[in-house]
């Protein structure tokens, strides 16, 4: 039995380029081989596309070679650029491991529906929907979800400092990650902080701080519907939690830690769970989705962002959530590939 053609697709022009790739040799160590013939497609930090041999450290050397994924449906797969010319070959699935801009906005997305070739993941609109922190919230709250209270501030709009309760979180509406997250405990601070997010993005969101602890659930959908994994919690020592931003995080944080799972009540993690599905679904995700959210002293669960692709490193939360509840990565690869090729579900 011939093996299914899996384009990996890595890296990225964008901040969360490093992460994608971590994220990628997590799949390479847990990818059944066997199953599936892996074809490892790197995006440079300049936007260059090359076939590698894999997501290693050295994956753009002079063996890459470029490549394009052509968004000719007849194709319906790669072509490789030669001495003599064009190479084709076509692919079965693609596994868009992009994190961030370009990557979980819709626009890797909307490439591939062109191409006509099955992607692992949201489609177009669930991932730029999500990608909008503002527009995810707008979204949440005609499905009944609770969200901070915000407001948005476009490119070149002052804001007063009246308008708002502090403390409050500045943040680019339209990146990943914690990049340009600034927490603001006063007026005096507010210029800094806006100038700070938009280093990132022109559209800033800024939501008053809620009180409570940093919930996440990872979701699943796949032939059998919703699956949950277990329920994580973000225990802060200090600060506020900023992923990605530590200088190695394979050894962990300065400020906080992940307990999975969650040490809360079968109340709460049921609702939180039960909530999770209720976004992802309100949404539109398909395949695959974290969704954090903050659980109050009072009970409530409030949404915080949803992760149309979430990490996948070997410290990642999304992996560690559904390892904990019996889906390990490898499992989980293979659930994923299956569930888009047999028809993605919500």
């Amino acid at each position: 039995m011939s093996r299914l053609k899996v384009a990996v697709i890595f890296g990225g022009a964008c901040e969360e380029h490093p992460v994608s790739v971590k994220s990628a040799r997590e799949v390479a160590r847990n990818l059944d081989t066997e199953k599936y013939e892996p074809l490892w497609i790197g995006i440079t930090t300049g936007g260059d596309w090359r076939l590698c041999d894999g997501p290693d450290a050295d994956w753009d050397n002079a063996s890459a070679r470029p490549v394009t994924l052509s968004p000719d449906r007849s194709l319906h797969g790669l072509l490789l650029t030669g001495e003599e010319g064009y190479e084709t070959v076509r692919l079965d699935v693609v596994l868009p491991m992009l994190h961030g801009r370009l990557g979980e906005d819709g626009a890797i997305q909307g490439l591939l529906e062109l191409s006509g070739i099955p992607y692992v993941g949201c489609g177009i609109q669930a991932s730029a929907a999500c990608m909008d922190k503002a527009l995810a919230y707008t979204v949440a709250k005609s499905a009944g979800i609770a969200t901070p209270v915000f407001l948005v501030v476009e490119e070149n709009e002052e804001v007063g400092p009246d308008r708002l309760r502090y403390p409050v979180f500045v943040k680019p509406a339209r990146s990943g990650s914690s990049f340009g997250v600034s927490k603001v405990t006063g007026a005096d601070e507010l210029p800094s902080a806006l100038s700070a997010a938009r280093q990132y993005d022109s559209k800033v969101l800024i939501e008053e701080a809620v009180s409570g602890n940093e919930i996440g659930c990872a979701v699943l959908g796949d032939l059998s519907g919703l699956v949950t994994g277990a329920v994580d919690r973000v225990d802060l020592s200090h600060g506020f939690f900023r992923i990605h931003q530590e200088v190695s995080p394979e050894t962990g944080s300065e400020n906080s830690t992940f307990i999975v799972p969650a040490d809360i009540s079968d109340e709460s993690r049921q609702l939180v769970q039960e909530t999770a599905k209720t976004i992802y679904r309100a949404l539109g995700c398909e395949g695959l989705a974290r969704v954090d959210m903050f659980l109050t002293n009072d009970g409530r669960v409030i949404l915080n962002e949803v992760n149309t692709m979430p990490g996948m490193t070997s410290y990642s939360r999304y992996p560690r959530m559904m390892a904990a509840a019996g889906v390990p990565l490898s499992d989980l690869i293979d659930r994923l590939i299956s569930t888009t090729l047999d028809g993605k579900t919500r």
